[in-house]
């Protein structure tokens, strides 16, 4: 691809991003989940056949992935580098301020999914503490390694971290949190972190958002495995009310 044609696709990624309803279709595929076209034009706040137009669009560009089984179809993200750019565009998007006071509804600022890893306070303060206690090491290439002592923290969770290694895809890598303004853990390992959290039951995930409730296991197993001291916040046991629910839906840039 020459450089005028790299213009050109770049100028059309970024118009069928800008639309405001497929923003609202593509942001809310970013907790990993596929939908229907009848559920996305639910959340675009548009008819079905504008949803399907819209889908065909984004489908056109890569940007989406459809999935068929049976009589049923089925839209998910094209792959997790969609997910950093939107990711990267809520940053952008923001105009600068003093002093930053994050407008995410509570319950996804605290913890969401970030395509298929962690994000939020909770996954920064993990992230932090990880560094602080030399469990993940920097390197040049904008990327973390683990340490013996991380290896050994990872393991005991059974995460094999030898697997992980020979996956196709970043090991482990600093991903801007779009609440916080700070890093939180990405890559293969960030993904395996919250498949674990969520096996344990130490975090449960929204069926109509990409909120993550802390359960009062997970804070007890979050506290004593990796010393993080976490603010208080509602729990699995007590879920928000369905309008708050409805309304982070309704917010695409939570």
């Amino acid at each position: 691809m020459n450089a005028e044609q790299h213009d050109i696709g770049v100028s059309q990624v970024a118009a069928a991003i800008a639309e405001p309803a497929r923003t609202k279709i593509l942001c809310s595929l970013m907790d990993g989940h596929a939908r229907t076209s009848t559920e996305l034009a639910a959340v675009a706040e548009v008819s079905a056949s504008t949803a399907s137009a819209h889908l065909a669009k984004l489908k056109e560009l890569a940007l989406v992935r459809l999935h068929v089984q049976g009589r049923h179809r089925y839209y998910s993200l094209a792959d997790k580098r969609v997910a950093q750019a939107l990711e990267a565009l809520m940053v952008i998007g923001q105009n600068a301020a003093p002093t930053f006071n994050p407008r995410t509804p509570d319950r996804l600022q605290f913890a969401r999914t970030c395509y298929d890893h962690m994000a939020g306070t909770l996954a920064v303060l993990l992230h932090d503490r990880m560094i602080e206690a030399g469990w993940l090491l920097d390197t040049d290439e904008q990327a973390y390694r683990l340490s013996d002592s991380g290896e050994v923290l990872f393991e005991g969770l059974g995460i094999d971290i030898k697997d992980l290694s020979t996956l196709r895809r970043r090991f482990a890598c600093p991903c801007l949190d779009w609440s916080m303004r700070r890093p939180h853990l990405g890559g293969a390992l960030g993904a395996a972190l919250l498949h674990t959290a969520i096996k344990r039951k130490w975090v449960t995930q929204d069926l109509d958002s990409r909120a993550l409730a802390l359960t009062a296991l997970g804070r007890k197993e979050f506290s004593s495995r990796f010393a993080v001291e976490l603010p208080v916040q509602v729990t699995a046991e007590q879920p928000a009310p369905i309008e708050s629910r409805r309304g982070a839906m309704a917010n695409p840039v939570a």
